[in-house]
């Protein structure tokens, strides 16, 4: 299956990523992941051990304090290179969508096609972060609002849309300053 080699799925992959690496600590259990369209296994992901979870924790605070200190601008410049990757990517993340999940070709591709409108979306959003500016009750005095990064959002997304509802999310928290941690469904977690 081409598709797969272009996305670099092989015939078992790491389940678990700090974002920057692929997390060393492997549980010996592997979630096997079989297409609803044919029955055939389209690859394996081996599970997280509950090791590999704090360091996930650790990397996302990590990575928390470093990334909200970025510009908006330059983190919806980052959201904006990821939706040119993904229009790249299109047609074969809609076939392993469409493979692995088992929606039609065309459902497939419109879901992909979800997560590049979201990186647009958030891109606009990213030059948009003014607070209001109002005047106090004290005489030469101004009050403002300014907008300040929550820090780690948790994701968890169902099987039916395994890449739509992530960047919903995700890509709005980039541009916002905060990191993610993401709980795919354990049916398509390619």
């Amino acid at each position: 299956m081409d598709f797969l080699k272009k996305l670099g799925i092989k015939n078992q992959n790491p389940g678990t990523s700090t974002g920057m690496s692929w997390n060393k600590v492997q549980s010996e259990t592997k979630i096997a992941v079989a297409s609803p369209v044919d029955g055939k296994i389209v690859g394996s992901v081996f599970s997280t051990p509950p090791e590999a979870y704090e360091n996930v924790i650790k990397n996302a605070q990590a990575a928390f304090s470093s990334w909200r200190m970025i510009l908006a601008s330059k983190r919806g410049e980052i959201v904006r290179q990821i939706g040119l990757m993904t229009r790249k990517f299109k047609e074969p993340l809609g076939t392993l969508i469409s493979y692995e999940m088992g929606k039609s070709l065309q459902e497939g591709l419109g879901e992909v096609q979800e997560m590049i409108d979201i990186c647009d979306y958030a891109v606009g959003q990213s030059r948009m972060f003014s607070g209001f500016t109002m005047q106090s009750e004290r005489p030469l005095h101004r009050m403002y609002e300014q907008y300040q990064p929550l820090g780690i959002v948790g994701i968890a997304t169902a099987f039916n849309f395994p890449v739509a509802v992530w960047a919903w999310n995700a890509m709005i928290a980039a541009v916002c300053g905060d990191v993610t941690i993401w709980k795919p469904s354990s049916t398509v977690p390619l």
